[in-house]
């Protein structure tokens, strides 16, 4: 794909920023993240955070990158899986397939740097879509939640909190079904990114804090959730960087990396 050294850039920083909260707190990001009861939670928790910042810092050097790549994944992988448990016990629970999706999109990330051919990226981009519908579908589900974290001086916090939802599944259609996916990615890619510099940044400094902003421990967790989600998300926009601005369908025009 086109700009790997920025996509490997940007999966690095978000590993980084992961790896060095979790080694802080000693807890998983997310935070309070649930675990299978036969794994050594505390071996676990050091264990993926040094893998993490090895792996890092390999993606720095031209020899290592892509193993590096290779390790990050397969670590990646593994926690989508853990991550996926939840969902066989609780279907129905929005909160089960958010921990999902959000595990599922550094692995995709990884993936489309990784993938040898268009038809893997174009896999990887499509489920990528797929997870910002989700995002999307949640803003909808919990409406005031999301109006709350809107912050004071804008107007209208319920209507940005349906509008931003709209936005999210509009992008991930784009993105999934080829429509305007370039435009798509960028847009989503920005969207997470103000969502992190206009609510999560902020948040450190209100008095008092409100209580989606508390413990601080939740602030940095979920600040680096949304930076892992605007890398992945942004790395999916490098992917598509060859498309036209203006294309819809994958049939036809450039390749999807």
């Amino acid at each position: 794909m086109r700009n790997v050294g920025i996509a490997r850039t940007l999966i690095a920083i978000a590993s980084v920023s992961v790896a060095i909260l979790t080694l802080s707190y000693v807890d998983f990001v997310p935070r309070g993240q649930a675990v299978p009861a036969w794994l050594p939670r505390e071996a676990w928790v050091y264990g993926s955070a040094m893998l993490m910042l090895a792996a890092s810092a390999g993606l720095c050097f031209a020899r290592t990158a892509v193993p590096s790549l290779v390790v990050l994944g397969l670590y990646q992988a593994v926690w989508t899986v853990i991550c996926a448990l939840p969902i066989f016990s609780m279907p129905h629970g929005i909160g089960s397939w958010y921990g999902f999706c959000e595990a599922l999109t550094p692995l995709l990330s990884t993936w489309i740097v990784l993938a040898p051919g268009d038809r893997g990226v174009r896999m990887a981009q499509a489920l990528f879509g797929l997870t910002c519908v989700f995002y999307g579908w949640s803003h909808f589900l919990y409406a005031d939640y999301t109006a709350a974290m809107v912050p004071e001086w804008l107007p209208a916090h319920l209507t940005l909190a349906y509008f931003t939802g709209a936005a999210h599944i509009a992008a991930g259609i784009g993105i999934a079904f080829g429509i305007l996916p370039r435009l798509a990615a960028v847009l989503e890619t920005l969207m997470m990114s103000l969502f992190g510099l206009l609510v999560w940044v902020p948040s450190f400094f209100l008095q008092p804090r409100p209580d989606w902003a508390t413990p601080t421990q939740n602030q940095w967790s979920e600040l680096a959730v949304n930076l892992v989600l605007a890398a992945g998300a942004a790395v999916v926009a490098l992917s598509l960087s060859a498309r036209p601005w203006s294309s819809v369908g994958w049939r036809h025009g450039a390749p999807a990396a």
